[in-house]
């Protein structure tokens, strides 16, 4: 976890010490989803935390969004969520809602860290499925119980598709998409190069080497044409998954 993204936090929570009185009727919402293919898409959490705003009697000031995000995440590749917290300052608001528990973190550590911030910006963290919402020592155990389940989970799934993919390799079968930087040949079998991939991944890994984070990094790709293989948009994952197929 980036330190310096930590520490720059916990500033701009001491150096903003003038705001107006929290207001319980006031909301600012997160949404996280980290595939396209996932159940619960920034529409579903949307439309839940919505009903849980009318049927609670607040209001949703404002959204922010994280798309191809994981749970365990760095702060530093969650720009949305950082100007979610702020944005609690900036108009009072008295909690942030997410649909589930989980899209705040899949990380125990990072649970309460944001949770803390959250609560430094004098706001506290409400989910509107109405799970581990309670206050005291309960509502804090139970939330980090929840937190603990979520973290299982997300290790329990990388478990099952590694033993799933170690079993496709020992059959002799071509296991997962074909990494960046290579195109299947001729024959339809063997990897070949493809060196304008390769080329837009030395761009990426240059532009980590400066400090940039991997939002930042999408952001730069695309202003230079860069997008997927389907010629879709790039995300965090995207360039996570380029730095890690070329050295």
């Amino acid at each position: 976890m980036n330190a310096a993204v930590i520490a720059a936090s916990f500033a701009r929570s001491h150096r903003r010490s003038t705001r107006i009185q929290a207001d319980a009727t006031c909301v600012v919402s997160y949404l996280r989803v980290s595939t396209d293919r996932q159940e619960l898409g920034p529409s579903a959490q949307r439309a839940a935390i919505a009903s849980w705003a009318k049927t609670s009697g607040v209001r949703v000031v404002a959204e922010f969004v994280d798309k191809g995000v994981s749970g365990a995440a760095d702060l530093d590749d969650r720009p949305e969520l950082l100007a979610a917290i702020d944005a609690l300052r900036v108009h009072g608001a008295g909690a942030l809602v997410v649909a589930k528990r989980d899209r705040l973190a899949r990380d125990v550590v990072l649970g309460g860290l944001i949770e803390r911030l959250v609560e430094r910006a004098g706001a506290r963290v409400v989910s509107a499925d109405g799970v581990s919402d309670g206050v005291g020592a309960e509502g804090q155990l139970l939330r980090g119980i929840v937190d603990l389940f979520a973290q299982f989970e997300r290790q329990l799934i990388r478990s099952r598709t590694k033993a799933a993919l170690q079993a496709k390799k020992a059959k002799g079968e071509r296991v997962g998409g074909i990494p960046w930087g290579k195109r299947l040949g001729p024959d339809g079998v063997t990897l070949v190069e493809d060196h304008a991939e390769r080329a837009t991944a030395v761009i990426a890994h240059r532009l980590r080497r400066r400090g940039m984070s991997l939002r930042q990094i999408v952001i730069a790709l695309e202003k230079k044409g860069a997008c997927t293989r389907s010629g879709g948009r790039l995300w965090p994952q995207s360039i996570r998954a380029m730095l890690r197929s070329i050295p």
